[in-house]
């Protein structure tokens, strides 16, 4: 008996709306991480308003929050677990070699090598590339589990964020009733209490922090001395790597695993049900897209609204918000694959296979635009200028360019360049990346699947 040889998955292996739905993916991810390339991050964590609030800006940050925001990662994760399925399918027969075993292991242990040089070479603090090789590193013995339990599991981190914002929104609407008897003792003469002097102060404190508290200012401007014209490259790599150090502290390695290795259990239950790779029916499709976005917009519009209130409020979001982001996410996939069975539908998105086969590439150049060329202090030095509106027009044009240039390297090359050295070090050998003579263009159709 022999072992079958290992390889790439080319040509006519691949299916095009997974292609599509990565480089849609890796595109759109830019628009969300922009912000905080080009701008002060701790502002556009803590004060959005601060870094511009102008009525476009408003309806930009609204746009994508609703529509956008976290969504391409959780594409990203599902598509990671569908890869896996088709990585391992010999892995998942009697006799199948250990050896894709290990070339699952190999291939993600090199992605978290890739994530680690995008953090401390790139200066890229919100890396997903690590994280994804750290969640798929628990991920292979999944692969034979029912699809309903992958669910089930994949589900119990939006439900322990459900109980986790739940536990946020009593003690917020708790604080609130104690709030509002202190002040009415207040009002009317009557002497506080120590317990109601340290409520107010309390409150007080979540008041400034809305408008932007001391403490905000000074992280605030330590990071624009280490960020503006003229700042040294020690110091501006010193700054982001204490800045990346500092999420590990808050447990945003752990936090981001744990929901990534939960969305890609999804992921390989869509894969197995035919949905991810466009196996059901055009009705299911337009259902499952009804459903999802109008679970999803519901949840992030009334989000939105909280959040536009700039007011220390119990919000529902906090319980809400991932069951939000998965239902976006599944009406973007439904949205996509409704879309590909039709001429038109697939002729708009067509170009997005080209960037979707070399999504790796083009996220490693996102950073090096943004973090080298456009907003380092030694670069052009356009960090901190603009505000949301801004922020977005420029990443729609470095997305347009790289649509376009995606489209005309994969015309030459069966690979991007990353892509194409991830392979060889996985394979342990050379991979072709120049394209043959005979080998099909991007534009025409192709049947079975692959992710990265």
């Amino acid at each position: 008996m022999t072992t079958p040889a290992l390889a790439p998955v080319t040509g006519r292996a691949r299916i095009d709306v997974l292609d599509i739905l990565r480089g849609i993916a890796i595109l759109g991810i830019f628009f969300m991480n922009i912000p905080y390339m080009g701008q002060n991050s701790i502002l556009v964590q803590e004060n959005i308003r601060a870094i511009g609030w102008t009525l476009a800006d408003r309806w930009t940050w609204a746009v994508i929050e609703v529509l956008a925001e976290g969504t391409q990662r959780g594409l990203l994760e599902m598509l990671f677990g569908a890869g896996m399925m088709v990585l391992t399918t010999k892995a998942m027969l009697p006799d199948g070699p250990v050896a894709i075993a290990d070339l699952y292991y190999r291939r993600n242990l090199w992605l978290l090598a890739f994530g680690l040089f995008d953090v401390f070479c790139l200066l890229w603090v919100g890396d997903i590339l690590h994280i994804y090789a750290l969640a798929a590193l628990f991920l292979f013995p999944f692969r034979k589990l029912a699809a309903h339990w992958l669910v089930v599991i994949g589900m119990s981190f939006a439900l322990a964020t459900v109980a986790m914002g739940a536990g946020e929104y009593l003690d917020r609407t708790a604080m609130i009733a104690k709030v509002e008897r202190a002040q009415a003792r207040q009002h009317a003469g009557q002497p506080l209490s120590v317990p109601d002097r340290e409520t107010l102060k309390a409150w007080q404190t979540k008041l400034e922090s809305i408008r932007g508290n001391d403490a905000q200012k000074k992280a605030a401007q330590e990071e624009d001395a280490a960020r503006r014209p003229g700042a040294s490259f020690i110091a501006y790599a010193s700054l982001m790597w204490s800045e990346w150090f500092g999420l590990q502290g808050k447990g945003f390695t752990v936090a981001f695993v744990i929901e990534a290795f939960c969305a890609m259990l999804i992921g390989v239950a869509l894969w197995k049900w035919q949905i991810m790779q466009g196996g059901r029916s055009t009705a299911f499709y337009l259902g499952m897209m009804l459903l999802s976005y109008g679970i999803g917009t519901t949840i992030r519009v009334i989000g939105v609204t909280e959040i536009f209130a700039f007011a220390p409020i119990p919000k529902t979001i906090w319980m809400t918000e991932e069951f939000g982001r998965l239902a976006m996410t599944l009406g973007h996939i439904a949205l996509v694959n409704l879309a590909v069975k039709t001429a038109i539908g697939t002729a708009i998105l067509a170009p997005f296979k080209a960037a979707g086969r070399m999504a790796f590439s083009l996220y490693f150049m996102q950073q090096f635009l943004a973090l080298y060329v456009l907003f380092a202090p030694f670069g052009l030095g356009l960090y901190g200028r603009f505000g949301w509106a801004e922020l977005s027009a420029i990443a729609a044009a470095i997305v347009i360019g790289q649509l376009i240039f995606a489209n005309i390297y994969m015309r030459v090359f069966v690979a991007g360049p990353l892509e194409w050295l991830w392979r060889s070090l996985a394979y342990v050998r050379w991979q072709p990346l120049l394209r043959r003579r005979g080998d099909l263009p991007v534009t025409i159709q192709e049947h079975a699947p692959i992710v990265a």
